[in-house]
């Protein structure tokens, strides 16, 4: 009785020991269902946020993929553009070359206009100068046919010609009535601005007061007239042939040009009377005016 009395309290103690055991045991049955349904809920939560996560990789994925294409377009775009700006800049300095080439030929069609009305003026003048010039050609050949016809004349009708050697030979022919093709001549030389008498034949009186007047005057055709005066007077003196009517000849033609340094004919005045005309001739050369190389008139008297 006594043991069931000593169990009694054990029994108690642990019955209550069981109860808070079991009370124990719901509690953290209790929290542990607590926590494992907060886990599955949390694990539920991490899936789906994984699913998520997942979700968004992909889309990330392909975000980048476009994201890469973009830049690949992107980097195509600058390299066309870039392309498209350097060909615009090398069109620009192309512009640019060619105005400044435009410039260029402007100012050098400028300067070759310039030059163009130069050479046309000069060219002009050239041309003025050339037809100046076959216009005195033409003069000069006309007055050279001009001068041979009065020489030819000179030496047919009076026997008249020159020749040019230490000095100037004058011959002079039909002054001796007689001897129609006797020469009479003188030879002037033209030194240091003086003329000199080298020779004359036949000889003549008073050549130095002709000389002296030649070198003041410088009248050399007047010279020569005047000495193939004296030649006649000389031949006259010598003989004196008896003129028969009017078919005699003088030694001097009215019909001839004479040569003269001066275009005052008063000169002539003192000789007209020996200046007949050669009827047996009856013909004279041009009535224009004849020239000699010194630009000296053969004037009629």
């Amino acid at each position: 009785m006594e043991a069931q009395a000593a169990e009694e309290p054990v029994r108690t103690k642990m019955e209550s020991l069981r109860l808070t055991c079991e009370r124990e045991i719901q509690i953290h049955q209790q929290k542990i269902d607590s926590y494992a349904s907060s886990f599955r809920s949390s694990l539920q939560s991490i899936k789906s946020r994984a699913q998520q996560t997942a979700q968004n990789q992909g889309k990330l994925g392909e975000l980048k993929a476009k994201l890469r294409e973009a830049e690949d377009e992107m980097v195509k775009a600058l390299a066309v553009k870039t392309r498209k700006e350097a060909k615009r800049m090398g069109i620009m300095d192309s512009i640019a070359a060619q105005r400044a080439r435009v410039e260029e030929l402007k100012r050098s069609v400028q300067v070759q206009s310039a030059k163009r009305d130069q050479y046309a003026a000069i060219i002009s003048q050239h041309s003025l100068a050339l037809a100046a010039s076959e216009e005195k050609s033409n003069k000069d050949v006309e007055c050279k046919s001009e001068t041979q016809e009065a020489i030819l004349w000179y030496n047919r009708v009076l026997g008249f010609h020159v020749e040019a050697g230490r000095g100037v030979k004058f011959t002079f022919k039909n002054i001796n009535l007689r001897n129609p093709n006797e020469e009479y001549s003188l030879t002037v030389r033209y030194a240091n601005d003086t003329y000199t008498l080298l020779d004359c034949d036949p000889h003549l009186n008073d050549t130095k007061e002709l000389i002296y007047e030649l070198n003041k005057t410088n009248g050399l055709f007047k010279f020569v007239r005047i000495m193939r005066e004296k030649f006649q007077e000389a031949t006259t003196q010598g003989f004196l042939p008896q003129l028969t009517n009017h078919q005699e000849l003088s030694t001097i033609s009215t019909s001839a040009p004479v040569l003269s340094m001066s275009s005052d004919r008063s000169e002539s005045s003192a000789t007209k009377s020996d200046d007949q005309v050669l009827h047996e001739e009856g013909s004279r050369p041009s009535k224009k005016a004849y020239y000699l190389r010194g630009s000296k008139p053969l004037s009629w008297r």
